[in-house]
C-alpha cells in the first residue's frame, strides 16, 4: 500500500519529475505525457461514475484501478525490472465485457453522436480521452520499448466505453444517430 505524508515535494519546480525508478525526467517527455493522459482518462471515468448505475459503476471502478496499474507500468521504463505491469488478463476482462454488452445491443444502422443521456455522454467523453491516451502511449512506444499490453488495454478500453455508452442509452434505443448531410 502507498503511504503519502506530503503532497508537495518541490521536486518538480524546475520542470522535472521522478519515474518509479527514481530517474528524473522532463515533465514534457513522451513518457510523462502518456502517464498524464492515462490519469486524465481515469479522472474522466470518475466523472462518468457520478451518473452510472450500480452495474456500470462496478465495471468503471475496476477500470480505474487497472489504469493505476497501467500508470505504474509506464513509470518503470526498464521492462526487465520487476514492476507492476498490465497483464493479458486485464485486457481479456475488457474483451469479455465488450462481447457480453455488445451482444445485447441493437445493431448499428448509422454512426452515433455522443449523447442521449448524461451517463452515455460522460462515457463518450471517457472514450475520447482513452483514445488520446492510446495515441500518447503509442507515441512513447515509438521511442522506447513498453509493455505491449498497455496499448492493447487502452485500445479495448475505448471500445468498451463505446458499447457501455450504447448500453446506457437503452441498449442503443436512445442513441442519437448521425444523419449524413442533414443540414446542407
Amino acid at each position: 500500500m502507498v503511504h503519502l505524508t506530503r503532497i508537495y515535494t518541490r521536486g518538480g519546480d524546475k520542470g522535472k519529475t521522478s519515474l518509479g525508478t527514481g530517474q528524473r525526467v522532463s515533465k514534457t517527455s513522451h513518457r510523462i505525457h502518456a502517464i498524464g493522459t492515462v490519469d486524465e482518462t481515469n479522472a474522466s471515468i470518475g466523472w462518468a461514475r457520478q451518473y452510472a448505475n450500480a452495474e456500470i459503476d462496478l465495471v468503471l471502478f475496476r477500470i480505474q484501478n487497472d489504469l493505476f496499474d497501467l500508470g505504474a507500468d509506464l513509470c518503470v521504463p526498464d521492462l526487465d525490472q520487476k514492476a507492476l505491469r498490465i497483464a493479458e488478463a486485464q485486457v481479456l476482462f475488457l474483451e469479455n465485457q465488450i462481447d457480453q454488452i455488445n451482444s445485447q445491443l441493437n445493431p448499428l444502422t448509422s454512426f452515433i453522436l455522443p449523447g442521449g443521456s448524461k451517463i452515455s455522454a460522460a462515457l463518450h467523453m471517457a472514450r475520447t480521452v482513452a483514445r488520446r491516451a492510446e495515441r500518447d502511449v503509442i507515441s512513447l512506444s515509438e521511442e522506447s520499448e513498453i509493455n505491449p499490453e498497455c496499448i492493447k488495454y487502452l485500445n479495448r478500453l475505448s471500445d468498451l466505453f463505446f458499447v457501455l455508452a450504447r448500453h446506457a442509452n437503452g441498449g442503443g434505443n436512445k442513441d442519437v444517430l448521425w444523419v449524413p448531410g442533414a443540414h446542407r
